[in-house]
């Protein structure tokens, strides 16, 4: 299959959540054997119109930063390169009008990334961009349904979630450093003092905490946590890499998610792949529940006091450091759906 991928700025560029995760889609696509080209602003030196990465090409529509011109030339770009499918961020998001356009021209479908990170504000063409696209994929039932209040419907909705790399999980060894483990960008919206109080409840219970990240709010949260006279049990570890957060995990019991906010609780599906009891702290604008609906080893709480009850009732489940029912997040597996995704789109179409 032949994907073009439009995005003005890429993760050369300054990486962000949707880059990122536009960037892990068209790499995994091109390590299949499909032919993948992201249509961009050049971030390479040289006088090349175009260079390679991991087997996906980047074509230069404009040289330097020129929105106006980036959306004026891209749908002559696509019409030359005959795509099966394409694939767009929508910031800003006359890209989605311009890829509409070049869709058009070329007879393919269009795909639009909106994973809730990006700044969108509302417009009459950011409305646009929400009912053009024949699929509008989200990471969540959260973003979706904004997408949705948004103008878009729930035909041309669809929710694909972040992958993990379960063969990672199962290489990298546990540690035994903490029983409930947190991890998230220390920030306004990482709400750090539920889980705070919450351990504070069980002052007099055996039990070691580890807080994963580092962010703006991190001597604050520190600084909470010897108010309560928890701070000898409590770890802030600042931000740490992907392998040392499995194996954390891995050797952790309890994972707990208090965050205002989360499009996608990435940390928590790493967790819960990894053993871990799930506990999540319910709010209005956070994802984080929707990984737990189903799954027997959570718990859903609305306040501190029922999180430290459900740091107790944890306890009754037995120790992991893997859960394969988790393989359905695997990259691999991810990567199928959007193959899929593409697949119908180009079937519904009748373009080809």
């Amino acid at each position: 299959m032949r994907v073009a991928f439009v995005s003005e700025t890429t993760v050369f560029q300054g990486a962000t959540g949707p880059r990122t995760r536009l960037h892990r889609v068209a790499r995994g696509l091109a390590a299949r054997g499909h032919e993948v080209t992201v249509f961009c602003t050049q971030w390479w030196s040289g006088y090349e119109a175009s260079t390679t990465q991991d087997g996906v090409v980047y074509r230069a529509v404009t040289t330097e930063p020129a929105t106006t011109s980036f959306l004026f030339r891209l749908p002559a770009f696509l019409l030359r390169y005959r795509p099966d499918v394409i694939h767009a961020s929508p910031e800003p998001p006359g890209t989605v009008v311009a890829a509409s356009v070049g869709g058009t021209l070329a007879r393919a479908p269009l795909v639009v990334e909106w994973t809730g990170e990006e700044s969108v504000p509302e417009s009459r063409v950011a409305r646009y961009a929400t009912r053009t696209p024949a699929t509008i994929v989200t990471p969540s039932e959260l973003v979706r349904t904004t997408v949705r209040e948004r103008g878009a419907t729930a035909e041309n909705t669809r929710v694909i979630p972040e992958g993990i790399d379960m063969d990672r999980v199962r290489e990298i060894d546990p540690n035994e450093d903490a029983d409930v483990v947190f991890a998230r960008r220390l920030d306004g919206s990482a709400n750090v003092q539920s889980l705070l109080l919450g351990l504070a409840e069980l002052r007099d219970r055996d039990w070691s905490a580890t807080i994963i990240g580092d962010g703006p709010k991190r001597d604050e949260f520190e600084s909470q946590a010897a108010d309560l006279r928890i701070d000898g049990r409590v770890t802030f570890t600042g931000d740490v890499p992907r392998s040392e957060r499995i194996a954390t995990y891995r050797g952790a019991h309890t994972f707990v998610q208090t965050a205002y906010r989360e499009t996608f609780a990435t940390e928590l599906l790493w967790a819960l792949a990894c053993g871990c009891v799930g506990i999540v702290e319910y709010q209005a604008e956070s994802s984080a529940h929707e990984l737990i609906e189903t799954y027997e080893r959570s718990f859903r709480v609305t306040d501190d006091q029922e999180l430290a009850a459900a740091i107790v009732e944890a306890g009754g489940y037995d120790r992991r450091s893997v859960d394969e029912s988790f393989d359905r997040y695997d990259h691999d597996a991810v990567l199928q759906q959007y193959v899929d995704c593409y697949e119908e789109c180009r079937a519904e179409s009748g373009l080809f």
